[in-house]
């Protein structure tokens, strides 16, 4: 019988695309013959480059939102002869599902929505009481359509690229410490209502970097302020990585920190799955939706009544959700006294 070949349609959340490598390892091991590659909007390749399952990443060239129906149509009719048995869609819009059908790949996989039932196959109705977590219906879509029972899943494993950590460093005139080192990711590109206070952070910065650890800080170009303005509160001793990096380097440069601390985040889980020793903050969103995929992860949830509420400000206007959660109770997981 020869081998599958599947072609994922991935998301574009960072966090989404790493929960994806569930699915990508329960595939090889229903299957390990089966070769795996994956299409996703271009800021998502690093991610895929660091997981040993994919054999090949595809950046879509589509933006944001948009349809492109005709060059959806086009891409897809280029992968005719890429040999796909499979394809496995992992986000449920309608455009997502035009550029496999163009590709005339047999078996087309996905969950019921957006109307999608004359591109798609082989679709699943979306059962969220038997399948809670977003990690739980990535993990389905790979399993037979007749099975209930989910697999064992795997948490998600991230390979960083030593080297270029140390390339990274010594581009900016760094050595690998010697130290403990703290990571701090104090963004969330969803919005206000997911990002711990800037001033707490700097009060547990501050503590750690009094016991003698490093402290850097992780973010996009869209972080820059809130990285900026940690750093000015505890007086510029914070490594700022803050929009200097790109994907793929503020991994490899998180594989050298101790224990990360983050916002509920795609870094959030980033960390979790390069292993680290990691404490997540959730405010308006759900710790059982998307949890940390870590075993020895710590989440601080307060639970209110008024959470989770998925908003992107806090609709109520006191943010007690994240601000009620203390720097004293998030650096009691530092163990440094």
């Amino acid at each position: 019988m020869p081998a599958k070949k599947i072609l994922i349609i991935g998301p574009s959340w960072v966090g989404d695309m790493v929960l994806a490598h569930s699915l990508f390892q329960s595939l090889k091991a229903q299957h390990p013959d089966t070769v795996i590659d994956v299409a996703a909007p271009a800021w998502t390749l690093p991610l895929l480059a660091r997981m040993p399952e994919v054999s090949q990443a595809i950046a879509l060239p589509f933006k944001h939102g948009q349809l492109a129906l005709l060059d959806r149509i086009r891409f897809g009719r280029s992968l005719r002869t890429s040999g796909y048995t499979q394809t496995i869609l992992l986000v449920n819009s309608l455009k997502s599902a035009i550029l496999p059908f163009a590709a005339g790949i047999a078996r087309r996989t996905g969950f019921l929505g957006e109307c999608r039932r004359g591109l798609l196959n082989d679709i699943r109705p979306l059962d969220k009481s038997r399948l809670p977590r977003t990690v739980d219906r990535f993990v389905a879509l790979g399993m037979d359509h007749h099975t209930q029972a989910l697999p064992q899943i795997a948490n998600p494993k991230l390979v960083a690229d030593h080297a270029n950590a140390l390339r990274v460093l010594e581009k900016h005139g760094m050595t690998q410490p010697a130290q403990k080192v703290l990571g701090l990711c104090p963004g969330a590109e969803y919005g206000e209502a997911k990002r711990w206070p800037a001033e707490y952070y700097a009060e547990v910065a501050n503590k750690a970097l009094n016991h003698g650890w490093q402290v850097w800080l992780f973010g996009s170009d869209k972080d820059i302020p809130v990285t900026a303005t940690i750093n000015d509160l505890v007086r510029g001793r914070c490594q700022d990585w803050g929009g200097k990096t790109n994907l793929g380097e503020a991994i490899d440069l998180m594989s050298l920190c101790d224990t990360v601390i983050s916002n509920d985040s795609g870094l959030m889980h980033v960390a979790a799955a390069l292993d680290k020793k990691l404490v997540a903050i959730y405010g308006s969103s759900d710790p059982h939706h998307t949890p940390p995929m870590h075993p020895a992860a710590v989440v601080e949830y307060l639970g209110l009544n008024c959470s989770p509420c998925f908003k992107r400000e806090c609709p109520l206007g006191h943010l007690n959700c994240l601000k009620q959660i203390t720097p004293a109770a998030v650096s009691s997981h530092l163990n440094i006294g």
